[in-house]
């Protein structure tokens, strides 16, 4: 279940703990609360149907769908073919998927209404088997539909800039040294992730000033080269 506001609050100081250089990011980043969607079918193909559109975008099709199909299940995917997913604003790929992972849920292959009865790695291992699926809209939808408290999507964009501005980095880390950088903050990977992508939200909005990491590393080398001067 999804940490309360008070639980947050405590975990967000376990977490700084652990990792001091997540200090800043805590210090301006005001109380949030854990994101949550919803679980089983209807949670995953909303994460197909939002990817690589803007989320006015995204909502606009959603709406279409919930008004095309009334309530959205495997069942009500099914019933339409691909030409009429496609005439309320879904792309024929992301309505091919759909009706792919709306099959596996109906004949076992992936029962995503209990995929809390696996572990994390044994649930992302059954989400990616589903095509259309990558391991970001799996671990994303364990951490957010699901609920799952120790799951980092290191291939996410934004907290890989994120871990940059933490660490004052002058290149963003890949997906590789984002898992990487993340084993420390176990069991707090997913506090980690809401803290970054509030931060980074924060920072895109202009709501909160970042003082800008390349030119304090600049700063910082010129002063060393100084000091090592005769």
């Amino acid at each position: 279940m999804p940490l309360t506001p008070e639980q947050l609050a405590v975990a967000r100081e376990d977490l700084v703990r652990l990792d001091p250089a997540l200090a800043r990011a805590h210090a301006q980043t005001p109380p949030f609360e854990w994101r949550v969607g919803h679980r089983g079918f209807p949670g995953l193909f909303r994460m197909i149907v939002d990817q690589q559109v803007s989320l006015a975008s995204a909502a606009s099709v959603w709406a279409r769908l919930q008004a095309g199909l009334g309530e959205i299940t495997p069942e009500t995917l099914l019933a339409h073919d691909l030409e009429s997913l496609k005439g309320m604003g879904l792309s024929r790929q992301k309505a091919s998927y759909g009706q792919g992972i709306a099959r596996a849920q109906l004949d076992g292959t992936v029962d995503l209404d209990h995929l809390s009865t696996l572990d994390d790695e044994a649930a992302i291992a059954a989400l990616v088997s589903l095509k259309g699926v990558g391991l970001w809209t799996a671990e994303a939808y364990l951490l957010i539909c699901d609920g799952r408290l120790d799951v980092f999507p290191g291939g996410d964009i934004a907290l890989q800039e994120a871990i940059k501005w933490a660490d004052r980095l002058e290149h963003r880390p890949d997906t590789k040294a984002a898992y990487a950088r993340a084993e420390m903050w176990r069991p707090h990977r997913g506090l980690a992730s809401h803290l970054l992508w509030a931060w980074y939200g924060g920072v895109k909005k202009g709501q909160i000033v970042l003082d800008h990491p390349l030119k304090q590393t600049s700063a910082a080398r010129e002063t060393a080269g100084n000091q090592r001067s005769p």
